[in-house]
C-alpha cells in the first residue's frame, strides 16, 4: 500500500470483520453500560466486595466469559470513579476481542490503554498474574501509575517491570496480579528464570520448577506465563521479531582481542570496494574478495595478532566493513559517555544493555574510538515467537495490525479483529511531495512549518534518526523558528515536550519515539485552526511505522492533516546498489527547486514493498530455524532455551 493511497485506504474500508461479531459485541456492550447504572449507588467499600466476589468466583472454576459483564462493568465504574473516564461502547467491544483471544485493531486514539483494562481485570481474577506488554519503559511506567487506581479500587496489586529493577525488586512486581512491562525486560526474566532452573526435558519443566522452588536455591523471578496482553502488538510481535532475546556470557577481551578489533577498523580504508569487497546494503553483509584476502594478509599487523588465526581476521574485517557500510551513527545507534548504546529503529528508543553479535558491536566500538567492551557469548536465547507461544492466553492491540493479518496469523494462530472508532477519522492526507536532493526537501519542510506556524497550528515533524531530527532542527533555528527536538538523547524530557506539541504554532521535531503510544492533546484554538499537522520526512521501511507517525494527527474526532516530503537521497533507499541509486538520481529530472513529478512516488511505494518483503522472509527463515533448533533439543531431552555444550 503506498503513501499516496494512505488516506482513503484507512478511513473508507476500516478493514471490517464479520459484521455478525461486530453486532453481538455492540449488543453486550450496550447491556454493560445499562449494568452500570446500578454500580453508581454501590459505596467504594461494596464495590470492592463485589470484585473479591468475582474473585472467588472464577478461583471456583465459574468460566471468565461468564463472569465478564459483571467483571467489564465493574472496571468501567472504577474507571470513572478514580480516573472520571468511562469505556465507550467500542471500548468495551475492543475488550471482548481481546478477551476472546487475538489482536484487536484500534485506530489510533481510540483509547487503547483504557481498553486494556477490561481483559487484564477480569484474567487477573484466577489470581495466576497477568502481564500487560508495551514497547519501552516509559509507557510501561506511565500506563501502570495513569491505571493503577482503577486496579487497586477493585483490590488488585499493580507492579512495573523496567530495566533498572534488580531481581527482588523484579519478584514483587511479577506477584501482582497486574504486571506492566516490555517484552524485552519479560523474556530476559524468563530467560534467567530458565537458567536458575538448569537442564532439563520440556515434558519435565514443572517437576524441575518444583524441585528449584524446595531447593532452598535462589527463587524464581516470574511466577508464570498466564496472560499477556500486548499494546503495539504488530511492534512487538512483527518488527521485534527479527532480533532474538539473548542472555551473553561475558568473555573478556584478551589485549589480541582488542588490538583485532582496532587493527580490522583501520585496514577497511585500505580496502577498495568491488575490487578488495563486496558490500551487500540489502543483506547489511559484505565478504572479502580474494584479491582482499590477500592484500589483508599482506596488510603490516601489530605483533599481537600473530597468535590469531587468519580465519578469524579475514571475519573480523569483513564485520568491521559491515560495521562501517552497514550502520551510522545518530541513526541506528549514539554514543553516550564513550559508549555505543543501540537505537531502534521502529520506536527511536534506545535499547540499554542490548549489544549486537558476532563482533559487530565492538566494531562499532573501535570505529567510533570507544573502549572497547568485553565479547559475548551465549548463555540462552528465545526468539519473540517463542517466548509468547508460552503463554497459555495470549492478546494485543495496535492501530496497524491489519497490515501485517497474514503474517501474525499464520506466525502466532491468533486472528485480528477491527473495532470500529468512537468518532468518525477527519484525518486529512495531503498529496505527497517529492525532491532530487535532501537538501531540498528540508527547504521546502521548513517553508511548510512557516506556513502551517501562521496558522496558529502545531506541526510534528517525523524523521527518521537522531541525526535528522538534528540537522532540522538547525535549518529551523537558522530561521530563528521556536522548537522543541525529541530524539533518543532527549528521553528524559519526553513527557514534557509531548504535553506541549498540541499548543499553537508549536513545532516538535520527533523520531519514531513519537509515533507510538503518544496522545498529543490540543487546545480548543487548535482544534479550530484545524488540527495537528503531521509532516512525514521519509518513508520508513514498513508502511507500519509510517501510519503510526501519521495517526498522532486527528485523534478522537479532532481535525488534522498530514503528507510526506521524500527525496532521492532518503534512508529507504540505502537498501539499493550504490552505483544503482546514483544512476537513479542523475536521470531523474527536477524543476528550479529540486522537486520531483508526483509519478515518482511508485519508486518510493516499491522500494518499501521490497523491504517489507524482504523483512517477512528473514522472520520466515529465522522462525524456520528456530522451530528446527526445538525439535532438535527435545528430542534430547534439553531445554531448548539454553545453549549446550559437550
Amino acid at each position: 500500500m503506498g503513501v499516496a493511497s494512505h488516506s482513503y485506504h484507512w478511513m473508507k474500508t476500516g478493514f471490517r470483520p464479520a459484521k455478525s461479531r461486530i453486532s453481538r459485541w455492540r449488543v453486550e456492550a450496550n447491556r454493560i453500560i445499562k449494568r452500570c447504572e446500578s454500580l453508581k449507588k454501590m459505596t467504594d467499600d461494596r464495590l470492592e466486595r463485589y470484585s473479591l466476589e468475582l474473585r472467588w468466583r472464577a478461583k471456583s472454576g465459574e468460566p471468565l466469559k461468564k463472569i465478564l459483564p459483571e467483571a467489564y462493568a465493574l472496571a468501567r465504574e472504577s474507571a470513572w470513579r478514580t480516573l472520571k473516564m468511562e469505556h465507550f461502547p467500542v471500548q468495551l467491544m475492543g475488550g471482548m476481542a481481546l478477551f476472546e483471544g487475538g489482536i484487536a485493531e484500534m485506530q489510533t486514539g481510540e483509547g487503547k490503554t483504557l481498553t486494556a483494562v477490561l481483559p487484564a481485570y477480569l484474567r487477573a481474577l484466577m489470581g495466576k498474574g497477568c502481564h500487560v506488554i508495551t514497547v519501552n519503559d516509559y509507557l510501561a511506567q506511565r500506563d501502570a501509575e495513569i491505571m493503577s487506581p482503577v486496579f487497586n479500587k477493585l483490590g488488585l496489586s499493580v507492579g512495573t517491570i523496567t530495566s533498572d529493577l534488580e531481581d527482588e525488586d523484579r519478584r514483587t512486581a511479577y506477584a501482582c496480579d497486574i504486571t506492566y512491562g516490555t517484552a524485552n525486560e519479560m523474556g530476559f526474566d524468563f530467560l534467567r528464570d530458565r537458567i536458575r532452573i538448569g537442564a532439563s526435558a520440556p515434558g519435565q519443566l514443572e517437576q524441575a520448577i518444583s524441585n528449584h522452588k524446595t531447593s532452598g536455591k535462589e527463587p524464581l523471578v516470574q511466577r508464570g506465563n498466564y496472560f499477556a496482553l500486548i499494546d503495539e502488538a504488530d511492534s512487538v510481535l512483527i518488527d521485534e521479531a527479527r532480533t532474538p532475546l539473548i542472555i551473553g556470557l561475558i568473555q573478556p577481551n584478551d589485549a589480541a582481542s582488542v588490538n583485532l578489533f582496532r587493527w580490522s577498523n583501520r585496514a577497511t580504508h585500505r580496502l577498495e570496494s568491488e575490487e578488495d569487497f563486496v558490500y551487500e546494503p540489502k543483506k547489511r553483509s559484505a565478504y572479502l574478495t580474494d584479491q582482499g584476502c590477500r592484500k589483508v594478509l599482506l596488510m603490516p599487523k601489530p605483533s599481537l595478532l600473530d597468535s590469531i588465526d587468519t580465519e578469524r581476521i579475514y571475519k573480523q574485517v569483513e564485520q568491521s566493513l559491515v560495521a562501517r557500510f552497514g550502520f551510522l551513527k545518530d541513526r541506528d545507534y549514539v554514543v553516550v559517555d564513550e559508549e555505543v548504546v543501540i537505537v531502534d529503529e521502529s520506536t527511536g528508543r534506545m535499547m540499554d544493555g542490548r549489544k549486537w553479535q558476532d563482533g559487530l558491536h565492538q566494531s562499532i566500538e573501535a570505529q567510533e574510538h570507544v573502549p572497547v567492551t568485553a565479547s559475548t557469548g551465549q548463555a540462552a536465547r528465545i526468539t519473540v515467537q517463542s517466548f509468547f507461544q508460552n503463554y497459555s492466553h495470549l492478546a494485543g492491540m495496535t492501530g496497524t495490525a491489519a497490515l501485517a493479518e497474514k503474517e501474525i496469523r499464520k506466525t502466532y494462530k491468533v486472528s485480528v479483529t477491527s473495532v470500529p472508532t468512537h468518532r468518525p477519522c477527519l484525518r486529512i492526507g495531503d498529496p505527497p511531495r517529492l525532491f532530487k536532493t535532501v537538501q531540498a526537501k528540508r527547504m521546502a519542510v521548513v517553508e511548510e512549518i512557516e506556513r502551517i506556524r501562521l496558522k496558529r497550528c502545531p506541526v510534528l515533524v517525523g524523521t527518521p534518526s537522531v541525526e535528522a531530527s538534528e540537522t532540522l532542527g538547525d535549518l529551523l533555528a537558522m530561521k530563528a523558528i521556536p522548537h522543541q527536538i525529541l530524539n533518543a538523547k532527549y528521553h528524559e524530557q519526553e513527557a514534557a515536550i509531548v504535553k506541549k506539541a498540541g499548543e499553537p504554532s508549536r513545532v516538535t521535531i520527533a523520531t519514531n519515539m513519537a509515533g507510538r503510544g503518544t496522545d498529543i492533546l490540543l487546545t480548543d484554538e487548535v482544534r479550530e485552526n484545524g488540527g495537528l499537522h503531521v509532516i512525514a520526512t521519509e518513508m520508513h521501511t514498513s508502511a507500519r511505522i509510517d501510519r503510526q507517525l501519521i495517526g498522532r494527527s486527528a485523534r478522537q474526532g479532532d481535525p488534522g492533516q498530514y503528507q510526506f516530503f521524500l527525496s532521492l537521497e532518503d534512508e529507504l533507499l540505502r537498501c539499493l546498489e550504490t552505483h544503482q541509486l546514483e544512476r537513479i538520481i542523475e536521470s531523474a529530472k527536477a524543476d528550479e527547486n529540486g522537486e520531483l513529478a508526483p509519478s515518482w512516488i511508485s519508486f518510493f511505494n516499491n522500494t518499501q514493498s521490497f523491504l517489507e518483503k524482504l523483512h517477512r522472509k528473514q522472520r520466515r527463515d529465522m522462525l524456520k530455524q528456530e522451530k528446527h533448533r526445538i525439535e532438535m533439543f527435545h528430542k534430547m531431552g534439553l531445554d531448548p532455551y539454553l545453549e549446550w555444550t559437550e
